[in-house]
């Protein structure tokens, strides 16, 4: 029981992953809050948890609905007093190619992907803040790190998640809140359509979840996008290679060095986003054209 004693609120937890995180953290002792836009889909699932002897409160609302976030927080506060665990997992998706997406398409979708999770992060941060205790996931997905054809709205809105992850982690690290991605690929509602039905045979959502345990335990990482699907493991990072100084007129020198800029060799992990602007002006100094400050 890992997890004894923590208060997880999973949302989207009605059907699908979400439904198969809140399972598993419930098996690793949490109480398990199931939030779901469906009322009926988030009591089944609580349902499910407490027939299984775990413990768990079904709260329907929309993640982008505030005054109901607010309000689940404040739900979940009154009754146990502390709220340790936020998996960020509700979706949708609105697959068109570019051409034939509307903008109306392109803001839902990432209005509750990337809205959603902030607003649920921002309603729980200044609890987790005050018990120096928290973990925060949020749903990204290889659609954001990589692209995929006719994603454009579903890959922006997740690769968005890994920003917002990057820099809460970095202030919340002082306060132990740690905030990391899962990139999951499962078989369910969303992906059905979208991967072929071999494929969809081995992706069992219930073979991601475990990957949570690494992510919301004690001695969760923070920063890091966990890659998780078919029981199988791996992690993605943003790098920053070495690159090179070029001077201040460097169009054609530029094109010229494309493969010294792009090489991988010696590529880093930045820890925080000034890391580049650092890095160049360290190079421009090295090549005593400006002078140390």
């Amino acid at each position: 029981m890992n997890l004894a004693g923590r208060i997880a609120i999973v949302t989207g937890a009605g059907g699908g992953l979400g439904r198969n995180h809140a399972l598993y953290l419930a098996r690793q002792g949490a109480v398990v809050i199931v939030n779901d836009l469906a009322a009926d889909g988030a009591a089944r699932v609580a349902d499910e948890i407490i027939a299984q002897g775990g413990r768990a409160m079904a709260v329907a609302g929309s993640v982008n609905d505030e005054a109901a976030v607010v309000a689940l927080v404040d739900q979940v506060i009154g009754r146990w007093g502390r709220i340790d665990i936020l998996v960020n997992n509700a979706g949708i998706l609105r697959d068109k190619s570019f051409a034939k997406m509307t903008i109306d398409d392109f803001r839902l979708v990432v209005d509750v992907h990337l809205m959603g999770a902030a607003i649920c992060a921002k309603a729980v941060w200044d609890t987790m803040r005050n018990q120096q205790y928290g973990r925060i996931v949020m749903t990204t997905s290889s659609s954001g790190l990589y692209g995929n054809f006719g994603q454009a709205n579903y890959g922006a809105a997740k690769m968005a998640l890994v920003g917002l992850m990057q820099t809460l982690a970095i202030e919340g690290e002082k306060y132990g809140i740690r905030v990391n991605c899962l990139a999951p690929t499962a078989a369910t509602g969303m992906t059905r359509g979208v991967l072929s039905e071999a494929s969809l045979a081995l992706l069992d959502p219930a073979l991601v979840s475990p990957g949570l345990l690494a992510l919301v335990g004690d001695d969760a990482p923070t920063r890091a996008i966990l890659c998780a699907g078919a029981g199988h493991f791996a992690a993605a990072h943003v790098t920053l290679t070495q690159g090179c100084y070029l001077g201040p007129d460097a169009g054609t020198a530029l094109i010229d060095a494309w493969d010294r800029v792009t090489d991988q060799a010696g590529a880093i992990v930045p820890a925080y986003g000034f890391t580049q602007a650092e890095r160049e002006e360290a190079s421009a100094i090295a090549a005593h054209l400006v002078p140390a400050p």
